[in-house]
C-alpha cells in the first residue's frame, strides 16, 4: 500500500468573455476497489456552487452554472488516496465492457494487429486473461510512438494506430480494442501518475473477478503509484472537463498540471 497526495489543476483562457458556462468535472477520485480516498477537495475559480452525483460507471461526476461573464475559468482539486494493488476487492462483472464502443471499433488497422495478437495467443498454453493481456499490451508498446499533439481527443483507435503514433489515451484505446476482439473484458481508465504531469490514461481487464491495470504507454502493470479517476467504456465516457457557454467568436486555450507524491503511511 502506498499513500499518494495529489493535485490535479485546470485553467481555460477565454479570448473574450463568456455567460451562460454549464459544466461537468470529473476531476477527483474516489475510494474503490483498490484505492480509499481522503480530504477530497475542489475548489473553483470563479467561485461557483457545485452540485456532486455519481455516474453510471462509479465516478464522482460534478456539475456548476456560471451566468455570468468570465473571461477565465479553472479549479485544482487535492485530497489524499491510499491505493493497495495487492488487495484489489471483487467487483460483479458488466457484459458492456466485451463490446467495441464508438472510439475503439476497428478498421483495417487494428483489425491487422488482432491478428497478430491472436497467433501470439494461441502458441500459450494454459494462458488466463491476464496473460493474454499482457502479451497484447507487449504488442500495442511495440507497435506505436509517443507522439504528443499527434491525435485529439475525438482520434479513434483505428484512426491513431494507422498512422502508428499517439498519447496514452490513444495506447488505451487501441489496447481496449484488441482485448475486446479477443474476447477479454476490459474498460478505459483515467487517472493520475507520478512523474506526467497531467491525466494520464490505461486500462483494466476483468480477471478472476477483479478489475487488474496495465498500461500499455509504459508497457508495465499498474502498482500502487496509479490513482484511479474515473472508468468506462473509452475517453467519452471518462472526460474530466466538459462544458457549454455562450460567447462571441470566443477562442480557448487549456492549461493542466497534475502531480502526485508519495507521503509515510
Amino acid at each position: 500500500m502506498k499513500k499518494l497526495t495529489f493535485a490535479y489543476e485546470m485553467k481555460l483562457t477565454f479570448s473574450a468573455p463568456v455567460t451562460e458556462h454549464r459544466f461537468q468535472l470529473r476531476c477527483a477520485p474516489v475510494t474503490g476497489p483498490r484505492q480509499q480516498v481522503i480530504d477530497v477537495n475542489v475548489q473553483m475559480d470563479p467561485p461557483v456552487a457545485l452540485e456532486s452525483t455519481i455516474d453510471s460507471f462509479g465516478s464522482l461526476v460534478m456539475t456548476g452554472y456560471l451566468p455570468e461573464a468570465h473571461t477565465e475559468f479553472g479549479y485544482r482539486a487535492t485530497g489524499i488516496a491510499f491505493v493497495d494493488n495487492a488487495n484489489i476487492k471483487e467487483e460483479p462483472f458488466k457484459p458492456l465492457y466485451r463490446f467495441q464502443s464508438a472510439l475503439t471499433r476497428p478498421g483495417s488497422a487494428v483489425g491487422a494487429l488482432v491478428g497478430i495478437c491472436r497467433a501470439r495467443l494461441e502458441a500459450l498454453d494454459g494462458a488466463d486473461e491476464l496473460d493474454r493481456a499482457r502479451v497484447i499490451m507487449d504488442e500495442v508498446y511495440g507497435a506505436f510512438d509517443y507522439t504528443p499533439g499527434s491525435t485529439t481527443v475525438q482520434t479513434t483507435a483505428e484512426e491513431a494506430f494507422a498512422q502508428r503514433k499517439g498519447v496514452c489515451q490513444d495506447y488505451a484505446h487501441v489496447m481496449l480494442a484488441v482485448c475486446r476482439g479477443l474476447g477479454i473484458p476490459s474498460r478505459y481508465i483515467a487517472g493520475l501518475l507520478d512523474g506526467e504531469g497531467a491525466t494520464h490514461a490505461w486500462i483494466e481487464v476483468y480477471h478472476d473477478r477483479r478489475w487488474i491495470g496495465l498500461d500499455p504507454t509504459h508497457n508495465r502493470m499498474v502498482d500502487d503509484n496509479y490513482i484511479t479517476i474515473a472508468h468506462g467504456r473509452d475517453y467519452r465516457d471518462c472526460m474530466l472537463d466538459i462544458g457549454v457557454f455562450s460567447g462571441d467568436t470566443v477562442t480557448q486555450s487549456q492549461w493542466v498540471n497534475a502531480s502526485v507524491h508519495e507521503s509515510l503511511v
